[in-house]
């Protein structure tokens, strides 16, 4: 069987501090997306070659916890802030600066449409990402069986003061915040349906009752960040809670 390569990507796990407890950003792909149509995800994608650039990464570059470059870790970063700039609005600028409103839609929707670079935007409004905004949280892989493949690190973004998250992108049906516990019950009256790292993560969320925890067990480095490799040629993953997902997907199933 020949092995598609995993193509590096980034993910943001959005979170605010909500009346009931800590509230997680999603997106609901589209049906047309070839990439898990239907899906509720966090926001993210692949990382591009103008992400691999030396534009000011901030004050408060982490140290790499995951086990590559710095250069491939800062693309990671730079994807992870461009992606959720593109798919959500919010921008982790440096300073807490935020743009004006309608000149960052109209920069989101010519960044989609490939016109015009993050970092032209960024150069364009004086501004600069602050990459220390972002935690490192998790890596996962595609299975090899599968025809598009990803190698994804998950990063953990605190929702600016300030700003709104949105999720005016073309690949979003839908957009919401929720908590962890209400996205993964089956028996919600909005279900979800989440693949393995998403559903991992908002397990993890849902261990929390404040968005200040989180961030200090993943600065504190007590948060696991797993490993997450593809098994032979079977169409699945291997990681701490396979079983229960698998019974979670039975239950939604089942619905």
């Amino acid at each position: 069987m020949s092995v598609v390569e995993a193509k590096d990507a980034a993910s943001v796990v959005l979170v605010r501090q909500g009346a009931d407890g800590v509230e997680v950003f999603l997106i609901r792909r589209v049906p047309q997306m070839a990439f898990a149509p239907g899906f509720t995800v966090f926001p993210g994608g692949g990382v591009d070659s103008g992400d691999w650039s030396d534009q000011p990464l901030g004050p408060d570059f982490w140290p790499a916890r995951f086990q590559d470059s710095p250069e491939r870790v800062a693309a990671l970063g730079r994807a992870a802030a461009r992606e959720l700039f593109e798919e959500c609005g919010v921008l982790l600028a440096a300073g807490g600066a935020v743009p004006d409103r309608e000149r960052a839609l109209r920069a989101r929707e010519r960044i989609a449409a490939k016109e015009i670079g993050f970092g032209d935007f960024l150069a364009d409004e004086g501004l600069s990402v602050d990459i220390g905004l972002l935690r490192p949280m998790a890596h996962w892989t595609t299975p090899v069986s599968e025809p598009r493949r990803f190698d994804t690190r998950f990063f953990l973004a605190v929702l600016p003061d300030g700003q709104e998250a949105d999720g005016r992108t073309s690949e979003s049906a839908r957009s919401v915040w929720r908590r962890p516990a209400d996205a993964l019950d089956p028996a919600s009256a909005e279900p979800c349906l989440l693949l393995p790292p998403t559903w991992s993560l908002l397990r993890l969320l849902a261990s929390y009752s404040r968005v200040a925890d989180v961030t200090a067990a993943l600065d504190a480095e007590r948060a696991p960040i797993p490993e997450v490799m593809p098994v032979g040629a079977e169409r699945r993953w291997s990681f701490p809670g396979a079983e229960e997902y698998l019974a979670w997907t039975e239950a939604l199933s089942a619905r």
